[in-house]
């Protein structure tokens, strides 16, 4: 009995290698997702050609096209399913792998305090800064493992949109600092053996001597406060649009939800990092206090933090509808637009950033009058032709009554654009 039971967790366990496609490991949620997406970027580019179609459709352009949409959005909601899969599994796995480089950092600690003690020999100071790392990282392994499935120690960085948060890792990076330093301090002071040794380390805790360090972490926590409540503000004033990403990625921190480079984060990383590593050099030479961050550099991290937060106020952007016109094809005579044809409807920001993926371009409606008409997904090899972030094309129907009726888009994100009255004829 023990040799069939150990053989059938052998196959189970061979099930779930290379090839495995479920959702039931890590590997099969990603493996699954990859070949879901694979095999939908096929469909869609066999459709782009003309290929796939039943015979029943072919002939007829317009059923044709709904019909590649239908297939499309299904196919589409089924590649999402595989990614949310795929993103849960990560972040069940993330914990580990954040506890791993914890204490690598650490190892790395005692690596360059060992080679630097050569000839200067082992100080109090070094023991203190171990002491100190060691329980930093113990901290944040137990941190992890509480919140393991939400991504281990980087569960309070992660945002409501399922994005890392720039803000809020900067923030986290000097809490983290700042909490390594004090605890050098406490060590030191727990082994110091003179009242005037004591007296010099209590000192090192002045705010006249970290007053630099501490206005930039207040700074930095009320930026990473302030920005989620500007972020929701706005997005509950439609002002702003966020789509839920499937899970967090690293170059979150760098760039905005459509994954192109952003200045303001950027720029906002790169001061910051540039003086906790500063920062970081003075408390190793000097353990014995805060370390003091120059008026200069902190006012540089403050310009940088003042940057980055008007850079918050200023992304987004409610989708507009400029104009509605009939869409007319090669050959086609011009006319009023009427039940049956296709409409353009031109404008701003239709497509939100984040929201290029096909399930969330199905999700896309067009109100024409009091009939929710859902927009065509028209594949092109390599993308879609429709729906574009500044123009959509879709039928009207024919449940529209004629005479004046007005236009609204509902975006994936489920913002609505302004009214636009158009006249349909019979």
């Amino acid at each position: 009995m023990a040799v069939q039971e150990a053989r059938q967790g052998g196959a189970d366990a061979a099930a779930h290698e290379g090839g495995c496609t479920c959702g039931d490991c890590p590997h099969g949620a990603r493996e699954g997702h990859r070949r879901a997406v694979a095999a939908f970027l096929l469909k869609r580019d066999e459709y782009a050609t003309g290929q796939g179609l039943p015979a029943a459709v072919a002939h007829s352009p317009s059923a044709s096209r709904q019909w590649v949409s239908e297939e499309l959005a299904q196919a589409a909601e089924a590649v999402a399913e595989r990614g949310r899969a795929e993103g849960a599994a990560w972040l069940a796995r993330l914990w580990r792998r954040t506890a791993v480089v914890v204490w690598a950092c650490v190892v790395l600690l005692l690596l360059g305090q060992a080679l630097t003690a050569i000839g200067a020999g082992w100080t109090s100071a070094r023991t203190a800064g171990l002491l100190a790392a060691v329980l930093v990282a113990g901290a944040l392994t137990a941190a992890s493992w509480f919140h393991r499935a939400r991504g281990g120690a980087l569960a309070p960085v992660v945002g409501e949109d399922n994005r890392l948060s720039t803000s809020r890792a900067v923030a986290g990076s000097w809490v983290l600092f700042l909490a390594f330093a004090v605890l050098v301090l406490v060590g030191r002071l727990a082994a110091a053996s003179g009242p005037r040794e004591r007296d010099a380390l209590i000192d090192g805790l002045d705010l006249a001597r970290g007053a630099g360090v501490v206005t930039v972490l207040a700074v930095v926590s009320g930026i990473a406060v302030l920005v989620r409540r500007v972020v929701g503000l706005r997005v509950q004033g439609q002002r702003l649009q966020k789509v839920r990403a499937h899970r967090p990625r690293a170059a979150d921190l760098l760039t905005d939800d459509s994954g192109r480079g952003s200045f303001a984060d950027i720029q906002y990383v790169v001061i910051n990092a540039v003086a906790l590593a500063f920062a970081a050099v003075r408390l190793a030479r000097r353990p014995d206090q805060l370390p003091d961050l120059p008026w200069g550099l902190a006012v540089v991290v403050l310009v940088s933090a003042g940057t980055y937060l008007a850079g918050k106020y200023a992304e987004g952007g409610r989708p507009v509808i400029l104009s509605v016109v009939r869409a007319r094809e090669a050959g086609d005579l011009d006319g009023p637009i009427r039940t049956g044809d296709d409409i353009e409807i031109r404008g701003t920001g239709f497509v939100p950033a984040g929201a290029q993926g096909a399930d969330r371009l199905a999700r896309m409606v067009v109100r024409v009058g009091a009939v929710n008409v859902h927009v065509p997904l028209v594949p092109v090899v390599g993308g879609f032709d429709n729906p574009a972030d500044d123009l959509l094309t879709v039928p009207v129907p024919a449940e529209v009554e004629p005479g004046r009726v007005e236009v609204q888009v509902v975006t994936a994100a489920g913002v609505e654009t302004n009214r636009y009255a158009i006249d349909v004829t019979e």
